[in-house]
């Protein structure tokens, strides 16, 4: 049947047909960069790698592109106050983006444009947008006339009547410049201490709306098959590109829309983001927890889903990896005494098939992810039962093991032959278990304790509290 998209501009699954065979060009929005990204941005770079890596499980070929807008309000602002140049500022984040997500095992994008080296581009995009009626010049800004595309509002589902009231209630000088309280900038006329580029319209930088346009449509293509990003940019900016886009080319903009949804924090399930002050930064989360956790937290949950990220999230995460990885490490320890093949090798790899088409169908269902790690837990349920098995064979551990690997690469885990746990893992699974002891949950606890004795962690129950140490 082949992958099922929920595309956001019909609000249902779609079946996927690229528009070359086997290819895929997909767009994402990528990071404003004035500061370290949050574990909120964090889940949307996660997010849309899992999509890619398991496209590019599939047998497809992916054109991956994801800007960095390194030309903004907060930017400038940023620059400003700390007395250097907005290049200056965008590069060092440009860089502790990089190094964040490299932690998080996140494939770079086949290309990171930024807007500074797209200018000219820019310039002429809009001009196009002017010499077609779409856009106009007012006192050294350059505003697109939303009214005249037709189809504002497809993707957002909101209508030009519910639009124009929010809008009318707006004031101030930039109301004043514009024809219609609709429409929105594409040019911006400088100001003072920011930084600006010559133009047809005079000195100036560009809207943040028509930066994506540009460099989608630049790298990928006037219609590209996938544009992704953040739940909260549907509107206005996926809006925007569409009118600003379809309006130049008169082409499709992109054929499917994916939207993440928010990480919630606290027990109202607020959504995290650094204009409520409720964010804890990806930089900062990984001095503290496995990089390793943290991505398996992140790409094992449905993308479309809230995500309450807490301690109790962290917990589950480290624990479940800890499993497989410690089932993983066991089958490498039983193939020193394992026979080639045996008797009933056949059974064991029927179902190792059986798993794999289950963990496709599931993952063709929209990139259901907790679904497909759902088929990875059975997976290592079965190996775990093989390896109890007085005698066994290689071509049965090697077959499970490097289906795991395979499968847990879509999900940016790379399993290697180790028993280590990283310190963090070892905490977190210890205060899991001392609350668990609390609670007078024995079994979960004996669980832990089983789990990390077979990872060579050794644990001692003290009166200052609960003390381990490696194995020899």
């Amino acid at each position: 049947m082949g992958i099922k998209i929920y595309n956001t501009l019909s609000r249902k699954k779609e079946n996927f047909v690229p528009i070359k065979p086997n290819e895929v060009s997909m767009y994402l929005c990528g990071p404003t960069v004035y500061n370290y990204i949050h574990i909120g941005n964090a889940r949307s770079t996660v997010a849309f790698d899992t999509v890619r890596r398991y496209f590019e499980f599939r047998g497809y070929k992916v054109n991956y592109v994801s800007n960095f807008t390194d030309v903004d309000d907060k930017i400038i602002k940023t620059a400003n106050q700390e007395g250097i140049s907005t290049k200056e500022l965008a590069d060092k984040f440009i860089d502790a983006f990089k190094e964040d997500t490299g932690k998080l095992n996140v494939q770079p994008a086949c290309l990171h444009p930024r807007v500074v080296d797209h200018i000219d581009d820019i310039i002429d995009f809009i001009s196009v947008l002017v010499e077609k009626g779409y856009a106009y010049e007012s006192q050294g800004d350059v505003y697109y006339r939303t009214r005249k595309f037709e189809p504002y509002g497809k993707l957002s589902n909101k209508s030009i009547d519910e639009l124009e009231t929010g809008a009318s209630q707006r004031t101030g000088a930039e109301s004043a410049k514009k024809e219609d309280p609709l429409d929105f900038a594409l040019w911006k006329e400088a100001k003072e201490h920011e930084v600006s580029w010559d133009s047809p319209w005079g000195k100036g930088r560009p809207g943040w709306h028509i930066e994506c346009s540009v460099m989608a449509t630049k790298h990928l293509g006037d219609t590209i098959d996938i544009h992704a990003g953040g739940q909260d940019l549907e509107f206005p900016h996926h809006e925007n590109e569409i009118a600003q886009s379809e309006a130049k080319t008169g082409e499709t903009f992109a054929h499917y829309w994916m939207h993440n949804a928010y990480l919630t924090v606290g027990e109202s399930g607020e959504k995290m983001s650094k204009s409520l002050g409720n964010f804890i930064t990806a930089h900062d989360l990984m001095k503290d927890v496995s990089p390793e956790v943290v991505r398996f937290a992140l790409s094992t949950t449905h993308y479309r889903r809230p995500m309450p990220f807490n301690e109790t999230t962290i917990k589950e995460a480290t624990t479940n990896l800890g499993r497989i990885k410690s089932s993983y490490n066991n089958a490498t320890f039983r193939l020193e005494t394992a026979v080639d093949s045996l008797e009933n090798d056949h059974d064991w790899l029927k179902e190792l098939s059986s798993l794999m088409i289950e963990f496709v169908t599931e993952m063709d269902d929209d990139f259901n992810a907790a679904n497909g790690i759902t088929v990875v837990y059975q997976l290592v349920k079965y190996l775990n039962r093989y390896l109890e098995e007085d005698a066994v064979s290689k071509e049965v551990i090697t077959a499970y093991q490097e289906t795991l690997e395979k499968l847990m690469l879509i999900f940016g885990i790379e399993l290697v032959n180790q028993t280590d746990l990283l310190d963090g893992d070892i905490d977190a699974l210890i205060a899991e278990r001392n609350a668990a002891r609390k609670e007078k949950n024995f079994a979960r606890s004996d669980e832990i304790r089983d789990l990390l004795k077979e990872q060579g962690i050794i644990l001692e129950d003290t009166p200052q509290g609960t003390r381990w140490s490696r194995s020899e």
